[in-house]
């Protein structure tokens, strides 16, 4: 194990590539450049409030056993060996092109080197970068405590996703409007400290890009593929296999959200991993009752371009963006169509296989792409709750009546299905029944099955809004609750959080719909 304050950082991306090395913090465009260097902005008071262990022991990083690692956690102090920087990345926003973004209140500590490779320590909330624009660089509790239990739990539930160390208090109120309604409130500052192989995304290839900047370009990919797809072969077409695996890495990230119920709120090409990982948690949500027109982002209403069964769609459409940024470096555009064109069939693919599981059948036969396809339409009618649902899917009796039915699913209820929407539904599990009769698998291994594809506890909105309102009045009882109960979401150790959302929760602010200030 080894103490963060003496790790040996690496620092390629920095000594690889242009950057700003003046340390001005002031808002501007960085023509040319991929990164400006900038150290974080001291806080009054740096306090861990939370630590991953899992993640720790994984990077082999001991605990903080002193302050003054500690501050490190919070941006008060920076190593010999740390290069910090902000990188330059442009974006598509709500379907428009929003030019020059970058890491307005993320600084990237170094690189480490670590099981399975290397890993970018980076600091989100630390102080203003050049590409602050108008705002502080700073996080509030709120959001830092979203982002660093999400990032463990998504983990936990086998999704790819960026990963969170710490999350520490600054001790420095920082003002808020948190529904963009003219009613900013001051709130407590926090810094999550994020960890990923890497924090690239579609748009750090959409900046050089649009400025015409071939050279960092192709610098950029080639790097890119060097040290993320170093399995891809040599040669002329090295840089279509690369786009098609980010393609499929991206397909067979939707699926996964969809598996779970994750709503990520904001979908914009800067909010894209080039890796196929979550990452940037914002206005997220995971389902409660089952709504593909469901978006948790009050800046995405009132088109609900990122809504739930949106997902797949706009990561096609982000694929498009990347592709187009990729275009200059190729002779013609016409394999890259193809790959995109292809995306639809991998994601359809991912997607049956990963209904498969949920459903518990042996295999996907022809006739089963029917049968997913009609219980997604009736679960939109009928909208119970997902999770809940699918865990009592798991336990069906084998026998029983249109009444016994309804009444066996009532814990997944938010309003029972009544008339030809409750006859449906139950059409549905005897077709369900029947299926499942025929599988070549035991009762016992299709629960096995989807056990596995179905989580028993999610972070709910409401369950996080708790937390968070407990914390910032110095209760942190429900959030280690929490922070304990994510760690095993398919086999929790009770069902104190398997629970319906209440109905409380269904229009408060912060429990059902939130901000991209979240």
């Amino acid at each position: 194990m080894h103490s963060l304050d003496r790790i040996q950082f690496q620092n390629e991306f920095v000594d690889r590539f242009p950057g700003d090395q003046t340390g001005n913090k002031r808002p501007r465009q960085t023509p040319g450049m991929l990164y400006s260097r900038v150290q974080p902005t001291p806080v009054p008071k740096v306090e861990l409030l939370a630590w991953s262990d899992a993640l720790a022991a994984e990077l082999e990083i001991e605990k903080p056993s002193s302050q003054a690692i500690v501050d490190i956690l919070g941006g008060n102090s920076v190593t010999p060996t740390m290069k910090p920087y902000a990188a330059c990345y442009a974006g598509h926003q709500f379907g428009n092109w929003a030019g020059q973004l970058g890491d307005g209140r993320a600084i990237t500590l170094g690189e480490m080197a670590g099981a399975g490779g290397s890993w970018e320590l980076q600091l989100k909330g630390p102080g203003q970068t050049p590409y602050s624009r108008r705002a502080d660089g700073r996080a509030v509790l709120r959001s830092s405590v979203r982002e660093y239990l999400m990032s463990e739990a998504m983990h936990a539930l086998g999704v790819p996703t960026t990963r969170a160390l710490s999350l520490v208090s600054t001790g420095e109120p920082v003002l808020r409007d948190m529904f963009y309604d003219g009613h900013p409130a001051h709130e407590p500052g926090a810094i999550v400290m994020r960890v990923a192989p890497s924090f690239l995304r579609f748009g750090s290839f959409e900046m050089p890009a649009a400025r015409n900047e071939i050279d960092n370009l192709r610098t950029l990919v080639n790097w890119t593929i060097d040290r993320y797809y170093p399995h891809l072969p040599t040669g002329p077409d090295r840089i279509l296999a690369w786009f098609a695996e980010v393609a499929e890495k991206t397909a067979f990230l939707m699926a996964e959200w969809m598996r779970v119920g994750f709503v990520h709120g904001v979908m914009n090409t800067d909010n894209m991993s080039i890796l196929g990982l979550t990452i940037d948690y914002g206005p997220y949500s995971f389902l409660d009752d089952y709504d593909p027109d469901f978006t948790p982002n009050t800046t995405d209403l009132p088109g609900k371009r990122y809504a739930f069964g949106r997902q797949p769609s706009i990561a096609y459409w982000n694929l498009g963006c990347l592709g187009g940024a990729l275009a200059p470096l190729l002779p013609d555009t016409k394999e890259l169509v193809a790959i995109l064109d292809k995306y639809e069939s991998v994601y359809l693919q991912k997607h049956f296989a990963m209904m498969e599981r949920k459903l518990g059948l042996d295999s996907l036969r022809p006739e089963d792409r029917a049968l997913v396809a009609s219980g997604e339409k009736i679960l939109f009618t009928a909208k119970p709750d997902m999770t809940i649902f699918y865990q009592l899917l798991a336990g069906l009796p084998d026998a029983g009546d249109a009444e016994s039915i309804i009444r066996y699913f009532e814990p997944a209820w938010y309003v029972a299905p009544s008339g030809s929407d409750a006859d449906a539904f139950v059409a549905f599990i005897n077709q369900y029944r029947e299926r499942i009769a025929s599988n070549a698998i035991s009762p016992g291994e299709r629960v096995q099955k989807m056990g596995a594809a179905n989580p028993r506890f999610i972070l709910r909105n409401y369950m996080l809004h708790n937390a968070i309102e407990e914390l910032q009045d110095g209760e942190p009882g429900l959030f280690r609750q929490l922070e304990t109960a994510l760690l095993n979401p398919y086999q929790p150790e009770d069902d104190r959080f398997f629970v319906r959302r209440p109905d409380w929760a269904g229009q408060k602010a912060g429990c059902s719909m939130l901000s991209c200030s979240s």
